[in-house]
């Protein structure tokens, strides 16, 4: 459960984007994306695989 503490006389807006950061600092909205569909584990490490692939590619390019 993610809880922010409202200072008195705080901005409800501050208040809001300190609870947007730590629910993005969290992950819940990743890690619900994640479980929603089942990935085996062979199809798992190939995105790993591929993504490392690319990511050296993108570093390469930039040297």
């Amino acid at each position: 459960m993610i809880i922010v503490q409202i200072k008195e006389g705080e901005n409800l807006e501050k208040s809001l984007k300190a609870f947007k950061k730590k629910f993005d600092r969290i992950g819940i909205v990743k890690e619900l994306r994640v479980r929603k569909v089942y990935n085996k584990p062979s199809v798992v490490r190939r995105q790993k695989k591929l993504k490392a692939i690319l990511r050296q590619k993108y570093i390469n390019s930039q040297e």
